[in-house]
Formats: C-alpha cells, structure tokens, sequence
C-alpha cells in the first residue's frame, strides 16, 4: 500500500462561474485517484494581484491526502485547471481556475516547474489566512508557524470571508 501524503493546496477564481469552478476543483480533486479531502477552507474575497482591472479574486485553500507524489499531483492540478478553461497567457491575469501546490508533507523540492512551498506562500495573505484556518498548528518546513505569517501578513486587501461557496455576493 502506497503511503499517504498530506498536500496543501490554494484554489482561486476570478473569472466566469467562480462558484462552479471551485466546486469543480473540489470534486476532481476529491476524485483523485488515491486521495480524498481532508478539509476546506472558508473563502475570502481579495484583491488581484497584477492588473488591475480585474475583478477581486475568490481564495481558499484545501488540504488533501494522497497517495499520489507531488511532481504528479502537480500534473493532475494543472490538468484540472485546463478543464476548467485556464489559460496561461499572462502573468497574473485572471483565471477561471488556479491551484497551486501550496505544501507537500515538509517537503522542500526545487525542481524545473515545481517549487515547494509555493515561492510566494509566505506574502500572501489570500492564501496564508485560508491555509490557517485548517491548519493552525502547521509549520513550514523551515519552521515558521502558519499563524506567524498571518498576524506579520496581516488583512490588507481582503475584502469578505465566507464559510461556504454558496454564500458568496455577486
């Protein structure tokens, strides 16, 4: 039997039908094979970053065990972005879907497409408040605390948290 990993991954969406892309996201990530969501987060609304004539961003973050590794899990990620009608143009354009890779066990990995933790976990609130909310106890692999990344980040562009998808404004 394959040994079971503890991933971390943020979900956002700024574009289309965002509560039915990141409930897609959840569902294939739930059907992954050998995993299964463990927890999700609750969703905060926050600014974009980049353009800014976007339109704010909905973020969450969701933790999954798996038995997939996590040059893999990065493949399925970004399949399921694809199906979602992400498209990779421009740096920090909108999207339909994005996932990153968040966290894999406390793994450090600097590889040709993937970095873990994600390059910019620690300067992101959008993802660090979400990622706390579920995880309060973890620590990065250099040990930092994820709740001390929360009170040094801040709420700064965050803009609205919402326990479940359903309860977003339009």
């Amino acid at each position: 039997m394959a040994a079971e990993h503890r991933a971390w991954i943020a979900l956002g969406a700024n574009l289309g039908d965002i509560r039915s892309s990141l409930r897609g996201a959840l569902a294939a990530l739930a059907a992954l094979p050998g995993s299964r969501l463990a927890a999700v987060s609750p969703w905060y609304r926050s600014r974009a970053i980049g353009p800014h004539d976007q339109p704010d961003y909905i973020n969450g973050v969701a933790e999954l065990r798996t038995t997939l590794g996590p040059h893999a899990l990065l493949a399925e990620l970004q399949r399921i972005e694809a199906a979602a009608g992400r498209e990779r143009s421009e740096r920090w354009a909108a999207r339909t879907l994005d996932l990153d890779l968040l966290l894999f066990d406390a793994l450090v990995i600097a590889s040709d497409g993937l970095v873990v933790p994600h390059a910019h976990l620690a300067e992101r609130n959008f993802v660090v408040f979400p990622l706390c909310d579920i995880a309060p106890r973890l620590r990065l692999p250099d040990g930092t605390r994820v709740t001390e990344l929360r009170e040094r980040l801040g709420n700064a562009g965050l803009l609205a948290t919402f326990a479940t998808l359903e309860q977003l404004d339009d």
